[in-house]
């Protein structure tokens, strides 16, 4: 089963950066990281998970949650198994726990999980 690790979240002022990273094992035996969609998402205190960017694996298409267009990208290395979130123009309501997963519903009208596997995240806190 694979595992995936959230790191690289803090404190950030708004407007300020952070980069988020998220690494993976355990990929199923003859399968290559770039078999796998890989999706960011977030949950604020008291909120549902919210689908915040993801990479398709079958068509390789990157998309992003309305809220996050032109700040955030994401970005994957697949020989490092890795997938990261670079956060720019942060802003107070970016405050949340981050947690990347395997095989979400991706396309550029929908970010979903519906899995139950989520990570221990990563916390990204933005100030005003």
């Amino acid at each position: 089963q694979v595992q995936l690790v959230e790191s690289g979240g803090g404190l950030a002022q708004s407007g300020g950066s952070l980069r988020l990273s998220c690494e993976a094992s355990g990929l199923s035996s003859g399968f290559t990281f770039d078999y796998y969609t890989i999706g960011w998402f977030r949950q604020a205190p008291g909120m549902k998970h919210e689908g915040v960017s993801c990479i398709s694996s079958s068509d390789g298409g990157t998309y992003y949650a309305n809220s996050v267009k032109g700040r955030f990208t994401m970005s994957r290395d697949n020989a490092k198994n890795t997938v990261w979130l670079q956060m720019n123009s942060l802003r107070p309501e970016d405050t949340s726990v981050y947690y990347c997963v395997v095989h979400p519903i991706c396309s550029a009208y929908v970010i979903e999980y519906l899995g139950d596997s989520w990570g221990q995240g990563t916390q990204v806190t933005v100030s005003s």
